[in-house]
């Protein structure tokens, strides 16, 4: 079995390419060893001491590593886990774990039932043309809420923490907004 990588924007995640499906829906982030154990393979990664956040998409697996530590020390040990994992065809969760997709949407922007049709098209504009790239990028993008013009985005996988994510956020994702919904005034992070 090959597994391939691929760098991300973000010099502390690579992007794992197992060259099989890894999620068949929706994406998984693990940000700490605690929320790993629903997962034998994200939690198998956390053991190795410089892995700071897992995260699964379609199709790759992204692994962030602590700050001061180095991809040619800690990629053969990734590989090597991801490689024992897909080989002996291991579950990637837990059967007691549940909610291995995107986390639900937040309530705590508190759409507004008036703001419908301008939600969708934002949802829309996310999945279509947003997701993808960002997928590209070994992250994912989830809708957290709209607001008075603000649209508040989760970063995830590669995109969270990366240095280039908030012009991504500014330059890319919320000009591609305000072009296509005019009600759109401002892209924020949480």
């Amino acid at each position: 079995m090959l597994i391939e990588t691929e760098a991300t924007p973000n010099p502390a995640t690579l992007k794992f390419l197992p060259g099989r499906p890894v999620m068949e829906v929706g994406t998984r982030d693990f940000a700490s060893p605690e929320e790993a154990e629903a997962s034998p393979l994200a939690e198998a990664l956390f053991t190795l001491g410089d892995v700071t956040g897992v995260f699964f998409g379609r199709d790759f697996i992204s692994v962030t590593i602590a700050p001061g530590s180095d991809w040619r020390d800690a990629k053969p040990d990734v590989l090597g886990i991801l490689l024992d994992h897909f080989a002996a065809n291991m579950p990637l969760f837990r059967t007691a774990s549940a909610g291995f997709s995107v986390p639900a949407e937040s309530a705590d922007f508190g759409d507004n039932p008036e703001d419908a049709e301008i939600i969708e098209q934002i949802k829309d504009l996310i999945e279509t043309r947003v997701r993808p790239a960002v997928a590209n990028d070994g992250g994912d993008i989830v809708y957290r809420g709209f607001d008075q013009g603000k649209v508040y985005l989760q970063m995830q996988g590669a995109c969270a923490g990366c240095p280039s994510s908030t012009a991504t956020l500014k330059n890319g994702i919320e000009q591609l907004l305000k072009h296509y919904v005019p009600e759109v005034t401002e892209v924020r992070a949480v």
